[in-house]
């Protein structure tokens, strides 16, 4: 019964920030790597960043500089700090997280995304 939780998205002016969390939750031994990606009307789904679970992150390229991906192992936290905002990243953006359902299982869990719209 794992669930991943996102919270922060809305509405901003083009240049402003946003600050994205998700909390996971349920029963599990522990969390791997987690992610944020994006998909946007009439587009497929696309990763934004991802986060092992030593902190080291990998970026898409047309967020590089502007967005910063980070997590709180201690309270089974993702967040992406989304700066210098485009009308281009208005989508929904989802919450992923590899789960360690047990020793040997490790699944990956989705978060029912929210939505980020920048206005011109």
């Amino acid at each position: 019964q794992v669930q991943l939780v996102e919270s922060g998205g809305g509405l901003v002016q083009a240049g402003g920030s946003l600050r994205l969390s998700c909390v996971a939750s349920g029963r599990m031994f522990g969390i791997g790597s987690m992610g944020w990606y994006r998909q946007a009307p009439g587009k497929q789904r696309e990763l934004v960043a991802s986060i092992t679970s030593r902190g080291d992150s990998n970026y898409a390229d047309f967020v590089k500089g502007r967005f910063t991906i980070s997590r709180d192992n201690a309270k089974n936290t993702v967040y992406l700090q989304m700066d210098s905002l485009k009308p281009e990243d208005t989508a929904v953006y989802y919450c992923n997280a590899n789960i360690k359902r047990t020793t040997s299982v490790e699944i990956k869990y989705w978060g029912q995304g929210t939505q980020v719209t920048v206005s011109s």
